[in-house]
């Protein structure tokens, strides 16, 4: 298996001012806390190179330009492989994980390699550890990757539980999230899912738009014109209007600068 190589140190810096956060003294548990944690609040979550018809290069420097260089998001593959650059970068030990997500009421799997996570160790000896920056509205800390009990989070209580072949599950709430196989795996892996979420009229990354991002108080979600913000648990809806109150939502809510409003391509026919 290649060895993924390391970001430059001075690209290293750049992230870290992408995300508001300090280069960590140490590469302990407390250090990969923050950075998820201040990645959530910074980055966003979104799809839109689907919908503008650009390309998404599983490499990690293209991953990298996208999150520092042209100050976007992105999905899994994209903010979960630009994260584990950065964490390289900065000591710790990262390993990509393919996960399977659960969706519908029946809690079926989706594809293989529908999603990326990582498993990080830290130099305090603690964790390992799942970290994610990339499943939408989901824990906001780290989670102890051994640990089977309830581990209490701000965006609710999650679970790791054991599952099948060695795999295992990971629950908020008491509702299974996605499925993790802990074998090793590199961004190469991820082409195929990366393809299928990026062209399939089943993905549900064809069908709309979306993008998303943790604040200090709950969250900013603009589907389409749709703006939804919730704040201590206060949830309020609003119809954006003309094409230049979409791109200054973009702009001043999410840090995107755009060029056209994304509109949804649908694929397939």
């Amino acid at each position: 298996m290649d060895k993924p190589s390391q970001l430059p140190q001075d690209t290293v810096d750049a992230y870290l001012r992408r995300i508001g956060a300090p280069r960590p003294e140490r590469p302990d548990a407390e250090a990969l806390r923050e950075l998820q944690l201040r990645h959530l609040l910074s980055v966003p979550f979104e799809n839109l190179s689907v919908h503008l018809g650009e390309s998404i290069v599983l490499e990690d420097k293209s991953l990298v330009d996208k999150v520092v260089g042209a100050r976007r998001g992105g999905f899994c593959y994209e903010l979960n492989g630009a994260f584990a650059a950065l964490l390289r970068g900065l000591g710790f030990g990262v390993t990509m994980l393919q996960a399977r997500v659960f969706f519908g009421e029946g809690g079926r799997l989706g594809i293989p390699y529908d999603h990326l996570t990582l498993r990080v160790e830290t130099a305090d000896g603690s964790g390992p550890w799942l970290a994610d920056v990339g499943f939408g509205n989901n824990s906001h800390h780290p989670l102890l990757l051994e640990d089977r009990g309830e581990q209490r989070d701000p965006a609710g209580v999650f679970q790791i539980a054991e599952a099948p072949d060695g795999d295992i599950d990971l629950l908020r709430d008491g509702k299974p999230q996605f499925r993790v196989d802990q074998r090793p795996r590199v961004l190469a892996d991820f082409e195929a899912g990366a393809w299928y979420h990026r062209t399939s009229p089943a993905s549900h990354f064809t069908q709309a738009l979306v993008c998303s991002r943790l604040t200090e108080d709950g969250r900013i979600t603009l589907t389409g014109r749709k703006l939804v913000t919730t704040v201590r648990g206060e949830r309020e809806e609003r119809e954006l209007g003309g094409d230049a109150e979409v791109l200054a939502a973009y702009r001043d809510r999410f840090g995107l600068v755009l060029d056209r409003v994304p509109q949804v391509r649908r694929q397939g026919g």
